[in-house]
């Protein structure tokens, strides 16, 4: 008999069918188009590949992840790159930091402390209008910050959804008109916190962990980027836009409510629903706060010159050589800067999570531990692959040479500009590009010729790639401009009229936030001269 697929899953995946052979037609044409002058041969052909590539991760013409394998047979065939390299590429140190962040996220989720977490900070701000929208815009940040922002998102629409029922069932003539009014502001905050906190720290968004192992990859000597670094000059930056998201969707709803008290009421009777912290939640909360504590504290703190903060490694690196002599072997030195980066604290304690016990036991009386292979399998291994088509595409332009070659040709627009303008104009077409593409697929293809321009422009690489990763994740206008956008979509509640409206007002203050924040804060706690 056959196998009879659904309907959703057909609806999922049709395409116009004229879409991928224009794509590929393009690409084509592309290949057999004379070589620019000055231009390497294996760099035209990357160029018809990348092209095929960036245009299938925007149309989604066949599966992401179906797209990132691309290198990996056309690279080897075209003569673009061999094989064995190319595999190299697809696993980035950074690769591994997401995977550990996304696992531990999972257990949080298995437990289900992520409900009680924002629970509790949802009672500490207030139940009226505005305080309701500003303690879910709290929630949702504070945990976005150490958690993918799309898993966020998920984890917190229940929550937004739970409170919003509360309003439909509630018996006043005025409950239903104020979720009426909630709907659109309480579930997009849910979305644009997500998304504003994944921006504050290298884990909190897939497209930071991209942009990282780009930047690494293909600027080997150039200044490392720590997560202290990145959490005190981009936090910062994502916590004040929030602010502006706030009031911009706040605008208009009324400060109190004579619906507050009953809405407190069912709040806390929900929190005693879930009884006393559970001995698996206790300890997932230890491991989450441990993991926390040692990716911001692994390099020293500093702004500038200052050092707030020593950072644990150095001390690691003592004790390391330490050992080693009492072993007989003094002369052993662990280099710290390449041996132990971030991706070691997640794997460290992802693989944890597997030994460590919940405290709780199954019907055999065996003692199951805070994660399984069946609960880990949920990683979106999907994105995973994006991740590694876009790594082989950033080695692709290194190996090639294209990423020089394009920065000589688009430099010479940008020459007499000041470099706020060229950094505004970047953060504003990046902005533009992300809200009909994947951001991690806008980075994967963008970002190689941005960090190849720095040098010709007399900036410090950083001073490009950072915005231009921020405004990757500030798509607010459309369902597709981010994964939390389209989550919060999908529940009906938001006309689409309505997120285009808000959205576009937020896109259009990003760019002025985003500029503003790489002069008063990237750059000088990064230290860029």
């Amino acid at each position: 008999m056959a196998h009879k697929i659904p309907t959703e899953e057909l609806a999922d995946n049709s395409r116009p069918g004229w879409l991928l052979p224009v794509l590929v037609s393009v690409s084509i044409a592309i290949f057999l188009l004379p070589t620019p002058a000055g231009m390497p041969a294996a760099a035209h052909r990357l160029i018809a590949v990348a092209t095929l590539m960036a245009g299938l991760w925007m149309t989604q013409a066949i599966p992401l992840a179906a797209t990132s394998l691309l290198p990996l047979a056309l690279f080897p065939l075209l003569g673009i790159q061999s094989a064995k390299e190319t595999s190299k590429a697809f696993v980035e140190d950074s690769l591994f930091l997401y995977i550990g962040g996304m696992i531990i996220a999972l257990g949080i989720e298995r437990w289900g402390l992520h409900r009680r977490m924002a629970l509790h900070i949802v009672e500490l701000f207030g139940v009226s209008p505005k305080k309701m929208v500003l303690g879910f815009s709290i929630a949702t940040f504070g945990l976005s910050m150490w958690i993918s922002n799309t898993a966020t998102t998920m984890l917190m629409l229940p929550i937004g959804l739970a409170m919003l029922k509360i309003l439909d069932e509630g018996q006043e003539d005025t409950t239903p008109l104020r979720s009426k009014q909630l709907a659109v502001p309480l579930l997009l905050t849910l979305a644009y916190a997500a998304t504003l906190g994944g921006m504050a720290t290298l884990v909190g968004s897939p497209t930071n962990s991209q942009a990282i192992g780009i930047y690494r990859k293909q600027l080997p000597d150039a200044p490392e980027v720590y997560f202290s670094e990145w959490l005190l000059s981009c936090g910062p930056i994502a916590l004040f836009y929030l602010g502006v998201v706030w009031l911009v969707l706040t605008w208009g709803l009324p400060g109190k409510s004579d619906q507050d008290d009953r809405l407190q009421k069912a709040l806390r009777e929900r929190l005693k629903a879930l009884g006393r912290v559970t001995a698996p939640e206790l300890r997932m909360t230890i491991v989450f706060a441990l993991t926390a504590v040692l990716w911001v504290t692994r390099q020293p703190l500093k702004v500038g010159d200052f050092t707030i903060l020593p950072g644990w490694l150095q001390y690691y690196e003592q004790m390391f050589v330490w050992l080693s002599s009492r072993m007989g072997t003094p002369e052993a030195k662990l280099p710290a800067k390449d041996m132990i980066t971030d991706s070691t604290v997640a794997m460290l304690m992802a693989v944890l999570l597997f030994l460590l016990p919940s405290g709780k036991r199954d019907g055999n009386s065996r003692s199951i531990p805070l994660m399984d292979w069946t609960t880990a399998n949920r990683l979106p291994w999907d994105m995973i692959l994006l991740f590694g088509g876009g790594f082989a595409l950033a080695s692709g332009f290194e190996s090639t040479q294209l990423a020089v070659w394009l920065g000589a040709a688009l430099q010479a627009p940008l020459q007499t500009l000041p470099a706020w303008l060229v950094v505004a104009i970047i953060c504003a077409i990046l902005i533009m590009m992300t809200e009909l593409t994947s951001n991690v697929a806008t980075v994967s293809a963008v970002l190689p010729t941005l960090l190849a321009m720095a040098e010709p422009l007399g900036l410090d690489p950083r001073m490009l790639f950072v915005p231009a990763t921020l405004a990757a994740s500030a798509g607010f206008m459309m369902p597709v401009g981010t994964p939390p956008n389209a989550i919060v979509f999908s529940t009906g509640r938001i006309p689409s009229g309505e997120m285009a409206r808000r959205g576009l007002l937020l896109n259009i203050l990003g760019v002025p936030i985003l500029t503003a924040g790489t002069y008063l804060l990237i750059r000088p706690v990064m230290g860029i001269p």
